[in-house]
């Protein structure tokens, strides 16, 4: 079932790289969006999300906000609950209230990381570290509370024009540095927030409900992403490969992020282009805004 055209969303977290692609996707598509963050709504205040919630009428709700601090949720455990968790939970029970479909977006982390198999939307979680294990928590509200009626989006490897990423920190690092090193033995796909944005734009104005897995199509490590931006961007920069042991991360990081894209697909969605495709459009958009 496809909902009207005119329908309004309620998106949390518009500050951040993908609501505030969202926030676009939804201008573009000529839907309603209403946005927020921190500011207008603290999601681990109930009565504040109860308030905010109801009085913007929506007529579903894309929750982007999360604490994505992921080596300093090892250290603020309960603080990174709070957020992705409780406050996860504290809209999915509004969106319980009111009937309001419910979009959710998750990680690859809530899987162990190992193996070279991709991870299936219905796999058994078992995160390896806080903040997997508290975005999992999330994914069990939202299956508890809306369970009708919910969207669950597993994405990675994430970048935007809003914020801090990989792509940015490479280029910034390219200005003063003629070698890097770059780790090669984890594996995952680079994922563009306004091609995650599109889709999740589409979804929501269906019914056809559940998990899915979301990324750019195609693999790399995090080496062959490094060189591949050097070589589009035309900078000179040798990247060398190193193991996940050359950097001593507070949190365990996958070295298995590989995701079954097919759901996308089989329910009648559009996939996202191929990643190298999606990182040319993205230096086009940086060189575009002078960044």
């Amino acid at each position: 079932m496809e909902r009207e055209r005119n329908m309004k969303v309620f998106v949390t977290g518009v500050k951040g790289q993908l609501g505030h692609d969202i926030m676009l996707e939804l201008e573009r598509q000529q839907l309603k969006g209403v946005g927020v963050d921190i500011e207008e709504m603290d999601i681990t205040d109930p009565a504040a999300v109860r308030r905010v919630i109801t009085e913007a009428a929506p007529d579903a709700v894309i929750h982007c906000a999360a604490w994505t601090a992921v080596d300093a949720a090892e250290d603020n455990e309960a603080q990174c609950r709070r957020v992705n968790a409780e406050g996860t939970a504290n809209i999915a029970e509004v969106c319980r209230d009111l009937k309001l479909p419910m979009m959710y977006f998750s990680t690859d982390y809530v899987f162990n990381g190992e193996g070279e198999r991709p991870w299936e939307p219905e796999d058994p979680a078992e995160p390896l570290n806080i903040y997997g294990q508290t975005k999992y928590e999330g994914e069990q509200a939202v299956r508890s509370l809306v369970p009708d009626r919910h969207f669950i989006l597993r994405i990675q490897w994430v970048y935007g024009l809003n914020g801090k990423n990989f792509v940015k920190t490479m280029l910034k690092l390219s200005e003063d540095h003629d070698r890097l090193t770059v780790v090669n033995d984890q594996v995952g796909s680079p994922t563009y927030t306004p091609d995650i944005a599109r889709l999740a734009v589409d979804m929501i104005q269906t019914d056809r409900y559940g998990t899915y897995h979301v990324a750019n199509q195609g693999l790399c490590s995090w080496y062959e992403f490094a060189r591949e931006i050097f070589r589009q961007a035309g900078k000179k920069v040798e990247v060398v490969p190193v193991s996940s042991e050359a950097y001593a991360a507070k949190a365990k990081r996958p070295h298995n992020s590989r995701m079954n894209l097919e759901k996308v697909e089989k329910n009648g969605f559009r996939p996202l282009p191929a990643w190298q495709d999606a990182l040319a459009r993205y230096l086009k958009e940086l060189a575009a805004a002078g960044r």
